[in-house]
C-alpha cells in the first residue's frame, strides 16, 4: 500500500518520544494529584467527573474521544467533566487501582493482566474491531514478511507491548530464544538507522511515519498472523460495572457518538488532535499524517460489516471466540466471562437505536 509522504527530522522523532515520556509521567500522578485537579470522583447532580487513560499520546488515534469532549457528548451523557490522560503507560494497572475510571487497551494485554495479576477488569466495548499491531520493517532491511522471518532478527519491543510480542511468538511456534528483543521506547529512529530489524508498531501510526520519511516499509500484522484480537478496547473494573452501571453506559454512549462523527469527518478529529488536544506536544503533530491516520483507522479498523449491522463498539460472539483462540495460542488462560462484559453496551444500543444507524 502506498503511504502519504511528509518530512520529519531525527530531532523531531526523538522529541516526540520525549514528549510521550513526559505525558506518561503526568498520567501516573498520585491519588492526591488526581483529587487536586478535580478528576475522578465528581459530586455533581449528574454522573460526576471521570478520568480516561489513553493508550498513546494525544494524536488522531483518539479522534472519537476528542470529538465527544469538544461537542459536549460527555456532558450530554451526564458527566460533569472528563479528563483524557495521555499514554503510553500501564493502563491496566492504573484502571485496576482506581487511578483511572476507564482505559483504552486490547484483549491480549487486558487478558494477561487478568491472568497474571488477577486484576478485576473487563472489556465493555471496543473501538477497533481489528487490532493494528504489526512488526514494522524496511524492505531493504529486515524485510520481515512472515513470522518465520523473525528468527535471528533484532526486534524493538516497548515494555507495554512485551506480552503482545511474546503472544505473537507463541501463536507462531517461535522460540523466544531465537529472536533478539531490543528494549525500545517507541522510537522509530533505530529502525530507520538499521540498528534493529523490526519494530512493534501500529499500521496506523509508526508505519505511516516511517513510510512518510521515504522508506519502503513491510508490515507483518498480528491480526493476519495468528492473533486476531480487538484493540483500543474500553476497559473498566468489575466494581464499576456492578455499582455504577449508569456511568459505564453514559461513557459508552458518548464514545459511540464521538466515533460516529470521527469517521464521518476524519479531518475534524485530526484537526482537534493537532490544534487542541495534542497542541502542547513538542514537536507538533503534523496535520497530513494525522488525517492519514484518521482515514486509515476508520476504514480498516473501526468500521466493519459487523458494526454496520450491530453498531460501533460491539463485539460479536464470533469475534469473542476468535479472541479466545488468540489467547489460547498465546498461552493466556482466561474465559470469555473473565474478559468480556458487553451487557451494558447492549442496553445502550437498545435504548438508543439511532446509535446503530
Amino acid at each position: 500500500m502506498t503511504q502519504p509522504s511528509f518530512a520529519r527530522t531525527r530531532a523531531l522523532r526523538l522529541g516526540a518520544v520525549a514528549a510521550a515520556a513526559v505525558l506518561a509521567l503526568a498520567a501516573c500522578g498520585s491519588d492526591d494529584e488526581k483529587a487536586d485537579d478535580g478528576s475522578g470522583g465528581g459530586s455533581g447532580d449528574g454522573l460526576g467527573d471521570i478520568t480516561v487513560q489513553l493508550s498513546w499520546i494525544k494524536n488522531a488515534e483518539f479522534a472519537g474521544e476528542f470529538i465527544a469532549d469538544d461537542k459536549g457528548y460527555y456532558t450530554e451523557a451526564g458527566f460533569d467533566g472528563v479528563e483524557l490522560l495521555a499514554g503510553p503507560v500501564g493502563t491496566e494497572e492504573l484502571v485496576a487501582t482506581g487511578k483511572a475510571d476507564f482505559g483504552l487497551s486490547n484483549a491480549i494485554s487486558t487478558a494477561a493482566a487478568i491472568a497474571n495479576s488477577d486484576f478485576p477488569l473487563k472489556i465493555v466495548g471496543t473501538t477497533f474491531q481489528k487490532n493494528p499491531f504489526s512488526i514494522l520493517s524496511l524492505a531493504d532491511g529486515g524485510n520481515i514478511q512472515t513470522p518465520q522471518d523473525l528468527v535471528g532478527k533484532k526486534i524493538g519491543v516497548q515494555d507495554p507491548n512485551l506480552s503482545l510480542f511474546n503472544a505473537l511468538l507463541a501463536a507462531n511456534d517461535i522460540d523466544p530464544d531465537d529472536v533478539e528483543i531490543v528494549p525500545n521506547g517507541f522510537d522509530i529512529a533505530p529502525l530507520e538507522d538499521g540498528q534493529i530489524d523490526g519494530l512493534v508498531a501500529y499500521v496506523t501510526n509508526e508505519s505511516l511515519l516511517v513510510a512518510g520519511h521515504g522508506f519502503d516499509t513491510v508490515d507483518l500484522t498480528f491480526a493476519d498472523n495468528g492473533l486476531p484480537f480487538v484493540a483500543e478496547s474500553v476497559i473498566t473494573t468489575d466494581e464499576m460495572i456492578e455499582s455504577k452501571p449508569d456511568v459505564v453506559k453514559g461513557f459508552l454512549e458518548a464514545e459511540i457518538k464521538g466515533w460516529k462523527d470521527a469517521c464521518a469527518d476524519t479531518e475534524l478529529g485530526a484537526k482537534l488532535a493537532v490544534e487542541k488536544y495534542g497542541a502542547d506536544i513538542d514537536p507538533p503533530l503534523e496535520m497530513e499524517k494525522e488525517i492519514a491516520q484518521a482515514d486509515q483507522q476508520c476504514e480498516l479498523l473501526v468500521n466493519t460489516d459487523e458494526t454496520a449491522a450491530n453498531g460501533l463498539f460491539t463485539i460479536s460472539d464470533e469475534m469473542i471466540e476468535a479472541n479466545l483462540a488468540s489467547l489460547e495460542a498465546a498461552e493466556i488462560d482466561v474465559t470469555a466471562e473473565d474478559l468480556f462484559d458487553t451487557s451494558l453496551l447492549a442496553e445502550v444500543l437498545e435504548e438508543n437505536p439511532e446509535l446503530v444507524e
